[in-house]
């Protein structure tokens, strides 16, 4: 058994956080050292939770659909490593999923980059990963750090959640769509070709 296999084995028995998951742990984690591309969101919601599949639900329909990337390939880890900021669903809050659970990046997140040789480009989905991973590089707001994805490359793409609720986001920054994607799309395919 590999280092990353024992450490994803140890990863998914997790139950650091327990007393504080409303739905109990159930951490989700995709990897492999061969992966190319990362994937740093914030946290599993429900319906992650129950299918234990990462992005199953409209959430990562429109992150495939901005990556222009199926199922299959978005799902084989030897492709795309899949390492939330939260690896179990956090519970509710009063305007949507309460935030990652501190625990999981921190004890996690430095042993699994290591084992991740590979990886040519980590998306950083949404303000929780950007304010990890980029720390005082990012800007004041999501809405700049995204704007100004080209200031964290060739490492790092940073990009708004794709869920439903941010469909005000998106409409008030067509910008988004016209400069951004394609960006992306051609990052995307530069890093699986590699």
């Amino acid at each position: 058994m590999s280092e990353l296999s024992k450490l994803l084995k140890d990863i998914r028995a997790c139950r650091l956080c327990e007393a504080h998951l409303p739905l109990g742990p159930k951490p989700i984690v995709r990897a492999a050292a061969s992966a190319r591309i990362l994937i740093i969101g914030q946290a599993p919601g429900t319906k992650v939770h129950q299918t234990g599949i990462p992005w199953n639900d409209a959430s990562g329909i429109r992150l495939r659909s901005w990556l222009e990337m199926d199922r299959e390939t978005f799902y084989d880890e030897h492709h795309v490593a899949i390492v939330p900021m939260g690896l179990c669903y956090p519970g509710r809050g009063k305007s949507g999923d309460l935030p990652p659970r501190p625990e999981c990046a921190a004890t996690w997140h430095s042993r699994i980059w290591p084992l991740l040789p590979n990886i040519q480009l980590t998306l950083l989905i949404g303000h929780y990963a950007q304010r990890h991973m980029l720390g005082e590089r990012r800007r004041k707001t999501l809405t700049d750090t995204v704007a100004n994805f080209r200031d964290y490359g060739p490492e790092y793409f940073p990009l708004p959640h794709p869920s439903p609720r941010n469909q005000l986001w998106l409409k008030k920054n067509p910008w988004f769509d016209n400069d951004v994607l394609p960006e992306l799309r051609k990052r995307m395919r530069q890093a699986l070709d590699h």
